[in-house]
């Protein structure tokens, strides 16, 4: 398997993963009608965490922060941007991704210690940038140098036909 299809592989399930459920929160944010399918008593709250005042950055929803973030994320990580040549890609996909750890401890720790309550939806998305980030760490500290040497492929040997 070719290291851009492992990529492709390892990253963009999860990218969707994300994208998917921060498309879902933010459906839920606009909704008239809170349905969120999550408890709403105990420390799993889902209702609690996304109505308190930490589920809004200056007046936007972080589940539409998510939203916007993951489309950026699964673009960084579609079969296209992992056969970049530019070395740009590369360090955008890290930057964003630990930006996203980053912004999920800050989230994290909103839940734990100022909200007391946990949102299954939420942790959904926080478990997904993590682990994205550290699949694209991994593989980046895998993948060869920049300008290293690759090993020749080797041509297939021609048959019945002289040498030139």
């Amino acid at each position: 398997m070719t290291p851009t299809r492992r990529a492709v592989l390892l990253t963009l399930p999860l990218a969707l993963l994300g994208l998917g459920v921060s498309v879902y929160l933010t459906y839920e944010h606009y909704s008239t009608s809170a349905t969120l399918a999550c408890p709403d008593t105990g420390a799993v709250n889902c209702v609690k965490v996304t109505s308190s005042s930490y589920s809004e950055l200056a007046g936007v929803p972080v589940a539409l922060l998510g939203l916007l973030y993951y489309v950026g994320v699964v673009a960084l990580c579609l079969p296209v941007a992992w056969r970049a040549t530019n070395p740009w890609v590369s360090r955008l996909r890290i930057a964003a991704l630990a930006a996203g750890v980053a912004f999920v401890v800050y989230l994290v720790w909103a839940e734990l210690f100022r909200i007391d309550a946990i949102c299954l939806w939420c942790t959904v998305v926080h478990v997904s940038t993590v682990v994205l980030f550290a699949v694209v760490v991994l593989l980046a500290a895998l993948a060869p140098a920049a300008g290293e040497a690759q090993p020749a492929a080797t041509a297939p040997e021609r048959r019945g036909s002289p040498a030139a």
